[in-house]
């Protein structure tokens, strides 16, 4: 008679060439942000030495205290305004992109399909062929030189569409959200109380993802808020690094002060990205 035993999955190790690799690759991408870090503590005789230093100094407060002070940069004005940009796009592209995720994953209407092909079209045009056109838009609206000129065009992205339609259509099955309809619900509520919990992950992924790009956004911010005192984070930085003579140490503390929130950011959400990605690929 032949038991049959129950045994828990072996664990996958990877050797140590795996890790080496894994490590040097890690160590490559992180050594851009330690050198500014370095820098950004750093004198001017340290910066225009050679050797050049590769050990962080102790100057990053006064640094931080230089830039924060020059009155035509407005540095700290712009990172409030990141903040509010950024945050006003990644929450109405969470809202947006999952109801028109969930209306083209389970609704069922006339050219829904023709619809999501145009959507996922304009994701191959170059967001700088439309520059010109949105910029004669937001004059016309008087909105060149505020910050609703940045927010406006980033309130829904084709990406988040498409994505949170690939995640619904996987993720929720068909027959739950028959068996709300039978209880009664609206399609407004099932989105609130059935979709909306089981998209967590989904969510966790496009906020952060959208919070990061709007963050780092420079051209379209660079256009409209050009030469303002409503500058972002990226339009201050130019401002600091433009002129006959840059100040190195000042431009990349100004860099370190407007990485920091994003570091902030993915420490605390990374996880949760890591967990989307996966629950995305094995649905």
């Amino acid at each position: 008679m032949t038991t049959l035993v129950n045994r828990a999955p072996q664990e996958t190790r990877g050797s140590w060439k795996t890790y080496a690799v894994l490590a040097a690759f890690m160590i490559l991408s992180a050594f851009p942000v330690y050198w500014m870090f370095v820098i950004a503590t750093s004198t001017d005789e340290k910066v225009m030495g050679f050797p050049p230093t590769v050990i962080p100094g102790d100057q990053l407060l006064v640094n931080l205290s230089e830039v924060f002070g020059m009155q035509d940069v407005f540095f700290t004005a712009s990172l409030i305004n990141s903040v509010i940009v950024a945050g006003v796009v990644t929450a109405t592209t969470l809202f947006f992109c999952s109801l028109a995720g969930f209306a083209f994953a389970k609704l069922r209407f006339r050219y829904r399909n023709a619809l999501m092909v145009v959507v996922i079209l304009t994701l191959t045009v170059p967001n700088q062929l439309g520059v010109v056109a949105l910029y004669i838009l937001m004059s016309r609206l008087e909105w060149n030189g505020t910050l609703l000129a940045v927010i406006a065009p980033g309130l829904v992205s084709a990406f988040g569409v498409f994505y949170m339609r690939q995640f619904i259509a996987h993720a929720i099955p068909d027959e739950l959200i028959e068996a709300a309809r039978i209880d009664g619900a609206l399609t407004l509520r099932i989105y609130w109380t059935v979709v909306l919990p089981a998209i967590r992950p989904a969510l966790a992924v496009l906020g952060l993802l959208t919070f990061v790009a709007t963050w780092n956004d420079f051209q379209w911010p660079l256009i409209t808020l050009n030469g303002t005192d409503f500058p972002t984070s990226m339009v201050a930085l130019s401002d600091l690094a433009s002129g006959n003579y840059v100040i190195y140490r000042r431009v990349l503390a100004g860099a370190f002060a407007a990485t920091v929130p994003l570091v902030i950011l993915l420490l605390i959400g990374g996880r949760q990205i890591v967990r989307g990605i996966m629950e995305g690929a094995l649905k």
